[in-house]
């Protein structure tokens, strides 16, 4: 049912689980300043806004769990619903926050409110007003702003009021008023691509956090649990640690459901001598985790098993190699690449040399997707991987995953291959931050050497 809203993000959440316990939440003051540096790539004739998420009723009355939308986060902290933030560089209220109004009837149904009242203080605001003046107030702001960055297409209802208050600005007259609208995406996300020192402490925080769950279903694994048990231990290490959800929804799959890239049923029995893939990360504070490890069912790999798994691990582990600022963004997939593709020609999957197989992509009937993907208060977190064409480098402080695999599905299009390796798939995961002077895996506590996986299970 509803739960109450709280009004700020703060590391509120009582944990007996020491890693969250002393993960330190963002600061105001550095949400200020996020702000701030966006407003200093604007003109004092620009004005960006974003809205907050509303509400959304997954039947009837009950609602979905709330989560605010996350560049509305990442400028404000702010967790009510149906909020705005307007940035106005060069006014003396350049900073306006538009909120909930507090109503003690409202409030003991869901919670206590911040409140425009409250929320200059409290958030570092300029000033704030109720959302129910947004449409009086906002023409009001946009006088004298020529160019309004933000992010047309993906709030359609609120579109349409951003644009009929804007043709009031214009109907004013002498005032010049919202003549353009541009993407607000590119200079955003381009700061959020880059993670403060704050931000990295606390995506370790939940790497940490993913990491022990990780290990809790490894040693709770065994032949004839069902994969939504197994779920269940990775939900249960979340909750117990201060993560108050996944960042997504978790994969477990057992046997060749791990040959399904976003399988998500989670409700197969796990056999003996089958392997799991399971695919799962918890997001603190807004921040998310991604991790994947397959493991033996059984606690021991199969020869075969072994030969495959050895393999995506050794073209990980080329893969963080080559993870080194200034590197190209690509150099990781690259680097993995090489590794998978060499591993199948010397295990009889795949005939040739490297190079006419790289060169023919032969390979990527067995990979499927690519290596890596950025990683912050999204999963797929935002931040282009080209610039003016170019792959960009790796620079400190971006945070991205790792993550080869392979898989051989047990079906018409892979008749060709030995019965022995079909059904079989293998992804191993980790979080990644680069660091001036290499990179850091934030999700290393949990093993994925298959020896130190067996002994983790036997214990």
């Amino acid at each position: 049912m509803a739960q109450p809203l709280g009004f700020i993000q703060m590391n509120t959440h009582p944990a007996a689980d020491p890693v969250a316990a002393t993960a330190p939440g963002i600061e105001p003051a550095e949400f200020k300043h996020r702000r701030a540096r966006l407003m200093a790539a604007l003109t004092d004739t620009d004005v960006a806004i974003v809205p907050g998420a509303s509400i959304r009723y997954r039947n009837r009355d009950t609602e979905y769990p709330f989560r605010q939308d996350s560049d509305f986060y990442y400028l404000t902290g702010f967790e009510e619903p149906d909020s705005v933030v307007v940035l106005a560089p060069g006014a003396e209220q350049a900073a306006v926050l538009f909120c909930p109004a507090r109503d003690p009837a409202r409030e003991q149904w869901t919670g206590e409110r911040l409140g425009p009242e409250r929320a200059p203080q409290t958030l570092g605001f300029d000033a704030a007003f109720p959302n129910s003046e947004l449409d009086e107030v906002l023409p009001r702001l946009l006088d004298g702003r020529w160019r309004v960055y933000t992010a047309l297409g993906e709030n359609p209802e609120f579109d349409q009021r951003l644009i009929a208050c804007a043709s009031t600005a214009r109907a004013r007259g002498a005032a010049t008023g919202a003549c353009e609208f541009q993407p607000l995406q590119r200079l955003l996300h381009e700061q959020r691509l880059i993670k403060s020192p704050a931000e990295q402490r606390l995506m370790a925080a939940a790497g940490a956090i993913t990491a022990r769950a990780h290990m809790d279903a490894m040693q709770r694994c065994r032949p004839g649990w069902s994969e939504t048990q197994l779920e269940a231990v990775l939900v249960h290490a979340f909750m117990q640690a201060g993560a108050r959800a996944p960042a997504y929804p978790s994969i477990v799959a057992g046997g060749r459901n791990a040959c399904v890239m976003h399988y998500v049923r989670n409700d197969s029995v796990l056999r003996d001598g089958d392997m799991v893939l399971i695919d799962a990360g918890c997001e603190l504070q807004h921040y998310a985790s991604d991790v994947t490890r397959t493991f033996p069912v059984n606690g021991t790999y199969t020869p075969r098993q072994r030969e495959l798994y050895d393999l995506v691990l050794a073209s990980q582990a080329a893969a963080l190699e080559a993870a080194v600022p200034g590197a190209p963004c690509t150099a990781p997939q690259d680097a993995s690449t090489r590794v998978l593709a060499q591993g199948l020609i010397d295990l009889g999957l795949l005939e040739g040399g490297i190079d006419e197989t790289l060169e023919t992509e032969t390979y990527q009937r067995f990979t499927v997707h690519r290596c890596s993907h950025w990683l912050g208060i999204d999963v797929h977190d935002v931040g282009e991987y080209r610039r003016d064409g170019e792959w960009r480098d790796l620079q400190p402080g971006m945070v991205l995953t790792i993550e080869p695999g392979l898989y051989i599905p047990d079906g018409p299009e892979f008749d060709d291959i030995d019965e022995a390796w079909r059904g079989m798939g293998v992804r191993i995961e980790d979080d990644v931050l680069i660091e001036e002077s290499g990179n850091r895996v934030l999700t290393d506590a949990v093993p994925k050497a298959a020896q130190d996986i067996e002994a983790l299970m036997r214990a």
